[in-house]
């Protein structure tokens, strides 16, 4: 498995590791549950530098990454990002990605980690009629490291040379950390505020332990397992549960993101507005339960008192936060899913009631 440069840190805190993506990531340091209430109430440390950076750069950048993604990048105003996807011909999803413009010219995608390669390969091909577009895969130069919570702002304005007040949500700023220029992005994966550092693989360490001295009490070390109870409890989704190439944007419920409206062309467009036009076959759908028992992954949703399967979990817990189950998955869109239906999992052989809810479960206050 490949590792990070952070990996001797991680060994160092005493980790436990797990496979994600063909990486070893630390899953946990010492209690997940502590790391997760951490990042709700204090801060988090996270090692993200699995993910995936490309550059795209050029004077047809912006046109280039219009054809290539759902909605158009050439409106992201530099120093700002967008949430965007990159679909196959079919309207299936290979990734969803974080677009950053970093100049006119210039932006830098981030995909997950499991999809490094076939993203870099897919815009690779899709800018062969561009050329005045550069499209290189520059992952192994980065390590990326997230700082998320309400007191990451003030641990990272300690050792920035930037002013991070003014910087918005999905924006990016190039700044100095520990005299090594970075790139920092106040984006996440936790529902919280904070921010994601781009710094060259070789200061990951520097970076790391001076983040970890300057929060101190405040800031937490975290793995995977808590970053995935966030990202659910938040209602957002994760490659390979909510979204994977036999289901479409509009399942999911990113209709939004998807800009059918643009003239120009677009990978996947013809098939997207074909699906558009006529109804889905399934939803993604929110639901909350009671008492301890979580629906996890792949357990099968019911109406009340049917024996016919109408859905199947993508992901599930018990959240920390709330202290009851929470889970999305897909149901058949001719079933009746408003917010309040009730409909049944079943765990493990016992059929439990689940409500179905608006999402995000969780929502941190402004």
């Amino acid at each position: 498995m490949k590792t990070t440069p952070l990996q001797p840190e991680h060994e160092a805190l005493g980790a436990s590791f797990t496979d994600f993506g063909g990486w070893q990531m630390p899953v946990r340091y010492a209690n997940e549950l502590a790391e997760h209430h951490a990042v709700r109430t204090s801060a988090g440390l996270f090692d993200i530098s699995h993910m995936a950076e490309i550059r795209v750069s050029g004077p047809q950048a912006a046109e280039f990454l219009d054809y290539a993604l759902v909605n158009p990048s050439s409106v992201i105003a530099v120093t700002k990002a967008k949430y965007s996807l990159i679909c196959a011909e079919n309207g299936g999803v290979i990734d969803d990605l974080i677009v950053y413009r970093l100049a006119d010219a210039e932006f830098l995608v981030v995909a997950n980690a499991g999809n490094r390669e076939v993203v870099a390969a897919e815009l690779q091909a899709r800018a062969a009629n561009f050329a005045g577009a550069t499209v290189v895969d520059e992952s192994d130069d980065w390590a990326l490291i997230a700082i998320q919570g309400p007191k990451s702002a003030a641990i990272l304005q300690q050792v920035c040379d930037q002013p991070l007040a003014d910087a918005k949500y999905y924006s990016i700023l190039s700044a100095r950390v520990d005299g090594v220029d970075v790139l920092l992005g106040r984006t996440g994966y936790t529902g919280e505020d904070g921010f994601e550092v781009f710094a060259p693989a070789a200061a990951a360490r520097q970076i790391w332990q001076l983040l970890l001295a300057t929060g101190g009490s405040d800031l937490t070390p975290c793995g995977l397992a808590c970053r995935d109870t966030l990202r659910l409890e938040a209602g957002m989704p994760l490659y390979g549960h909510e979204l994977d190439l036999e289901h479409n944007p509009f399942e999911a419920g990113f209709a939004k993101v998807v800009r059918l409206d643009r003239d120009a062309d677009f990978v996947g467009k013809a098939a997207l507005e074909k699906i558009a036009s006529e109804p889905i076959a399934r939803r993604l759908i929110s639901i909350v339960g009671e008492g301890k028992r979580a629906a996890r992954q792949g357990y099968e949703i019911f109406e009340p008192g049917s024996e016919r399967a109408i859905g199947v979990i993508t992901s599930g817990a018990l959240s920390p936060t709330l202290g009851y189950p929470v889970a999305m998955g897909y149901v058949d869109a001719s079933v009746s899913a408003e917010v309040g239906t009730k409909l049944e999992v079943d765990v493990r052989g016992t059929r439990l009631e689940f409500t179905v809810s608006a999402a995000p479960f969780y929502k941190r206050s402004k």
